[in-house]
């Protein structure tokens, strides 16, 4: 027989009641010694007829309850204490989860510093194309302008600085052939915010001055050599600093150099 049908045939329950025979008590007294299961109830049986006794005695008879009495003292049960079971797969299950959780913090911190060298990576080549760019740039116009300088095709004529900048100088570089122009403008000083240089050819009797272009970008351009229009029958350069956009005529209270071809 099972124990669960053991146990719930009543049997337990008559054997702590004292109403079965010296047989039937021996039996059940030889199971719950090698069954736990079988004790365990036993002991749960007579602890509860000791709580209903003691709770409901006045409705019992004195003769019943020290009959019960008498009969767990005369059969005390063993109780067998039982070892705590140890789930060691739960254990298991945990650490095994906090190394999972380690190793994917692990992986994240290392594809993110893979990410970010990644884009300092791409940040710094940005970067070197840029300044790769910027120097191509710069060593185009130092050509440009060693080519202009070196081009014994065209005519220079210096430009001396007036009165209102003694000290400024430019020179123009002239191909009548080609009728290209160009202006050295490094000895001019920056011109201030909303200001521009503009380069006029001159006639000079009469004086009749003609607006061959604009010094724009002034600040950006490092050779500070400017390309400007052509002119075909000038008899002299010269200089002034203009508000921006340059003007019609020339302000001669702002004439910077001038010279004669």
């Amino acid at each position: 027989m099972e124990n669960k049908e053991y146990i719930e045939s009543g049997i337990l329950e008559l054997y702590v009641y004292g109403l079965l025979s010296e047989t039937e008590n021996e039996e059940v007294s030889t199971m719950a010694k090698n069954n736990p299961e079988i004790n365990e109830e036993i002991i749960a049986i007579e602890k509860a007829i000791v709580s209903l006794s003691s709770s409901f005695a006045p409705f019992h008879s004195v003769e019943n309850y020290e009959k019960i009495k008498a009969k767990l003292e005369l059969n005390p049960t063993k109780v067998i204490e039982m070892e705590p079971t140890r789930n060691w797969s739960q254990y298991i299950g945990w650490a095994a989860a906090i190394l999972l959780l380690v190793g994917i913090g692990y992986q994240y911190n290392q594809l993110e510093q893979t990410n970010n060298q990644v884009v300092n990576a791409t940040t710094e080549k940005a970067k070197m194309e840029k300044e790769l760019n910027q120097l191509e740039l710069k060593n185009k116009a130092s050509e440009t302008s060693l080519a202009i300088v070196r081009d014994t095709k065209n005519t220079v004529v210096p430009l001396g600085g007036q009165a209102v900048a003694p000290e400024s100088s430019a020179k123009v570089y002239w191909n009548k052939e080609t009728q290209v122009v160009y202006v050295d403008a490094a000895g001019l000083p920056e011109p201030p915010k909303g200001m521009v240089y503009q380069v006029w050819a001159l006639k000079l009797n009469p004086l009749t001055p003609t607006s061959i272009g604009l010094l724009d970008n002034f600040d950006k351009n490092e050779q500070r050599m400017f390309a400007v229009s052509g002119t075909g029958d000038a008899e002299a350069f010269g200089i002034t600093l203009e508000p921006a956009g340059g003007s019609l005529t020339p302000t001669m209270e702002q004439l910077y150099t001038l010279g004669k071809v």
